[in-house]
């Protein structure tokens, strides 16, 4: 591992800092905390920290010694000098002579000794920090590191690569007991570089940041070297295999392997919780693979060493302890595979139960049972998906399963992977200072829906993306214009899909990458549309055509494939369609656009009527006079002069006299969304025209 330190980016960053009125000390903290945050193989996701003693003013101007120290919650890759909230010394090193500290003492002790009280929490190894002499100090949970100490034999190995330049502190599960047990073992032996934390990770110390830094990196690469000679090497981030571990060995698999967009359906309508009859909470997959993801989840000893818990206690509340694995999916035996990974959810719940009531029995406060639900779904011959409430979620708790791939591929090369015990991994997951590093909060009415948008790249497509972002959901913008709609998708965090309506092979294509991308889909907002105009008797035939093709067709085409992927979750869905208010109510002259907004219309009706049974619900909103790509300026204006009067008095000719937004729609469409009990219905947003009016 190499350092990555630059005179030149420190400098830099200094300057920057120190013009913010930051002191050089934070100023050099803030950038080698970047530098490790900026390393997956160090750091990833809010794990590590770190810290520097310096000297801060109070109010008053008197001069005290402080911790600088990470701030639960901040991302070492992008924190600033506010994530390092600074606590006075004074008031934490007198803890140290406590035989013992519950945890909320100990957060309401860090935070009493806070120099700003609107800072952010401490991070919860605070007292680690305080209780040790160095000036500044660094911890990661280096995988090359914990492939060493997650081992039967780890601390003759950490001996055997470190002798004694670094202390070893048995686990203890972080907190005070922790803070206390290093201290311990520091007076033991004071002139080591740092400490090595069984089962967890690594700390290095310094007089300087550079120093501190740099033996992070040092130590890392020790232990890389000892992987290596075991013949595994890691190279930037990704495992370079020499030799295959014997556990590894490959499993027969089916001739054919079922893609991820054929398998994630199954597996995410499998993870959803039942609410009531047709509401479910529903969780996001993002899916992995690569050499080194198949080598192992193709392993011959994969539900051994795939089934001892995870690479660091930190990864426990995001991934649980265990992962669930399935059956390969073999692509000729669909119904063999849905069978068997059914099978599999229904026991890992019933064990995740068992988990909990024999746990919790320990416990002398008793605790409250988690959702059963894996976070990390492992299927030999294709991969692993990570779940989550969110896509962002779902991503994280992809990312530590590929980084408990590398530790545990590098640790079974080395001996033998061992994790912490059961009853440690419960104390973790139920700890209350980890479950509130997820602030957690009410859910909003969406969350975990993943929602795709046809014409979402501009006017009301693209007021339905922020409409449902706004309402939780995960966001697919499909357009037939790539830079579109990855502009919209961007703009809320969604994901972008190129794809054109009117033919079969891209509706699919878009589909696949969205059922990869995000395992499903719930919700299906058919937008996309064009207004063609002529009279009916003389209308050429072609242009008639033409707007069939994308106004009636394509919403059938992009029904039907999203039927595909419901039906392969079993949970329901909502289909909704834009028919405009010329399907009801048609105007002079635009026969070529009515007639197949009709056509969708009753559409609609039609799937509300097959797949009722099946829990797929279908809608529709009639809307007329919105400022959109069918509805330009230049026609307003035509409209509007034809009629006599302003562009502004037509948009607004209606019986409220009010003119509708592209947002009006939206929201039209989200509360359709939302009415759990609706189907078959129209909704008109108009501000009021009787001859477009329903029932």
């Amino acid at each position: 591992m190499d350092s990555r330190w630059s005179d030149a980016d420190a400098e830099r960053a200094v300057e920057r800092y120190t013009k913010q009125g930051v002191g050089l000390d934070l100023a050099l903290r803030t950038y080698t905390t970047r530098l490790l945050g900026a390393d997956p193989r160090l750091v990833i996701h809010g794990g590590g920290n770190t810290s520097v003693k310096t000297v801060m003013p109070t109010l008053t101007g008197e001069r005290v010694e402080v911790l600088c120290v990470k701030g639960s919650g901040w991302d070492m890759a992008s924190i600033e000098p506010q994530g390092l909230p600074a606590v006075r010394l004074d008031a934490l090193r007198p803890l140290a002579e406590l035989d013992a500290l519950g945890d909320e003492e100990m957060v309401s002790a860090q935070r009493g000794a806070l120099i700003d009280a609107n800072a952010p929490n401490p991070s919860v190894e605070t007292l680690l920090h305080a209780f040790l002499p160095h000036k500044y100090i660094d911890h990661t949970h280096a995988n090359a590191v914990l492939a060493l100490t997650d081992q039967p034999d780890a601390a003759a190995l950490c001996r055997e690569v470190y002798g004694e330049t670094m202390a070893l502190v048995p686990y203890v599960m972080p907190g005070f007991a922790l803070a206390k047990r290093a201290m311990e073992v520091f007076r033991e032996q004071p002139g080591v570089e740092g400490m090595v934390l069984l089962r967890h990770g690594i700390f290095s110390f310094g007089e300087s940041a550079r120093e501190a830094y740099e033996r992070m990196i040092d130590k890392v690469t020790l232990a890389e070297q000892r992987i290596a000679r075991a013949g595994r090497t890691t190279l930037a981030g990704v495992a370079m295999h020499r030799k295959r571990p014997k556990a590894f060995a490959p499993i027969r698999l089916p001739q054919r392997i079922a893609p991820a967009a054929d398998v994630a359906p199954i597996l995410r309508g499998l993870a959803a919780q039942p609410l009531g009859p047709g509401r479910y909470r529903r969780w996001v997959l993002a899916f992995r693979s690569s050499p080194q993801i198949l080598e192992f989840v193709n392993g011959s000893e994969l539900t051994r060493y795939a089934q001892q818990g995870t690479a660091t206690p930190d990864h426990v509340i995001r991934t649980k302890r265990l992962p669930l694995i399935t059956p390969p999916a073999d692509a000729d035996e669909m119904a063999g595979f849905e069978a068997g990974a059914r099978a599999a959810m229904e026991a890992y719940q019933a064990a995740y139960h068992a988990y909990f009531t024999a746990n919790n029995a320990r416990q002398a406060v008793p605790k409250t049972e988690l959702d059963p639900v894996p976070r990390v779904i492992l299927v030999p011959g294709l991969g692993l998906f990570g779940l989550g409430a969110t896509a962002a979620e779902a991503a994280v708790a992809a990312d530590l399963a590929e980084t408990n791939v590398e530790v545990i591929g590098a640790a079974e090369a080395v001996g033998t992977f061992t994790a912490i015990s059961e009853a440690e991994a419960f104390d973790i997951e139920y700890w209350s200072l980890e479950q509130a590093k997820l602030g957690k909060g009410a859910a909003k009415a969406l969350a975990g829906h993943i929602v795709v948008i046809t014409g979402g790249g501009s006017g009301i497509g693209a007021a339905c993306a922020r409409a449902f972002r706004a309402a939780g959901a995960d966001v697919c913008v499909a357009d037939v214009d790539e830079r579109a709609a990855e502009a919209v998708a961007a703009e809320v965090g969604g994901l972008a899909v190129t794809c054109d309506v009117t033919r079969h092979d891209s509706v699919e294509a878009a589909f696949a990458k969205i059922a990869e991308r995000h395992g499903g889909i719930d919700i299906v907002v058919s937008n996309a549309g064009r207004a063609w105009q002529g009279r009916i008797g003389e209308v050429d035939e072609r242009v008639l055509r033409d707007s069939f093709e994308l106004n009636f067709w394509a919403h059938q085409t992009v029904a039907q494939a999203a039927v595909g992927v419901m039906s392969r979750q079993r949970t329901g869905g909502c289909l909704l369609f834009n028919v405009s208010k010329q399907a009801i109510d048609p105007g002079p002259n635009f026969g070529p656009y009515g007639l197949p907004k009709a056509a969708t219309l009753a559409l609609m009706r039609q799937y509300a009527l097959d797949h009722g049974r099946d829990g797929i619900r279908a809608a529709a909103v009639n809307a007329d006079r919105i400022r959109t790509g069918l509805l330009d300026e230049a026609m307003i204006t035509t409209r509007a002069r034809a009629r006599g009067i302003s562009p502004e008095t037509y948009m607004s000719g209606n019986l409220l006299g009010l003119e509708v937004s592209a947002e009006d729609v939206a929201a039209a469409f989200v509360h359709l969304a939302l009415s759990e009990k609706t189907t078959a219905a129209t909704l008109t947003v108009d501000g009021g025209n009787i001859a477009a009016s329903l029932r």
